[in-house]
């Protein structure tokens, strides 16, 4: 999956990337002032998604990411942007970014920690951590990024093409199919390699449920 194939919403998560079984609390807070000192930062609290969506944009931008696909399944505004007040936790807190780094497919995905708004601080972090190494002028940021190669998934990854969980029933994995036949169907203006893997991909999962 590319930054020119992957959705926004419902989370995206790129091939052969492992998932994560048991998450936890992340390291990652803000500092608020306390009502009565207004000069000081004494309490910490947990970020917010627009906190986590803020750090991991600036850090996209620093870094010359173009084409920026932020893969969640957190609720999206009309104009497709995160909606930045909502609920810090989802059932599944996973984020992908896909972009372009000199013309290149990329993509970094997180889901360790137990809400969104942190797995969007920990790709920042990361990607804070890689330019201050292309900084010491030891490698480059192409090199620092070549084990980060965005690969569109084959049909064995069936829950990754259909856009569901692994977990997913005979009804939602039809369902899930009709709706990117929809979309990708040559009839409707798609590519007949595209259909090809969804179909594929549609009949290898409903193998694997009556397993």
């Amino acid at each position: 999956m590319t930054t020119e194939t992957a959705q926004r919403y419902p989370l995206s998560w790129p091939a052969g990337w492992k998932r994560t079984t048991f998450r936890r609390q992340a390291m990652f807070s803000k500092r608020t002032r306390p009502s009565d000192q207004a000069s000081a930062y004494r309490r910490k609290d947990r970020l917010g998604v627009g906190d986590g969506l803020d750090r991991l944009e600036n850090e996209l931008r620093r870094l010359g990411a173009r084409n920026v696909v932020i893969s969640s399944n957190l609720r999206r505004n009309l104009d497709g942007s995160i909606t930045a007040n909502q609920a810090k936790m989802l059932a599944d807190p996973g984020i992908a970014v896909y972009f372009r780094l000199n013309n290149q497919p990329r993509v970094l995905a997180c889901d360790r920690w137990d809400s969104a708004a942190d797995n969007m601080a920990a790709i920042a972090g990361h990607i804070e951590a890689l330019r201050t190494q292309d900084r010491y002028g030891v490698g480059t940021l192409d090199q620092a990024f070549a084990g980060y190669a965005a690969l569109p998934p084959t049909a064995e990854d069936w829950a990754i093409v259909l856009g569901v969980a692994t977990t997913a029933t005979r009804d939602e994995i039809l369902s899930a199919h009709r709706r990117l036949a929809a979309e990708h169907h040559p009839d409707k203006g798609g590519r007949s390699e595209d259909m090809a893997r969804i179909n594929e991909a549609r009949d290898i999962a409903l193998k694997a449920v009556l397993r």
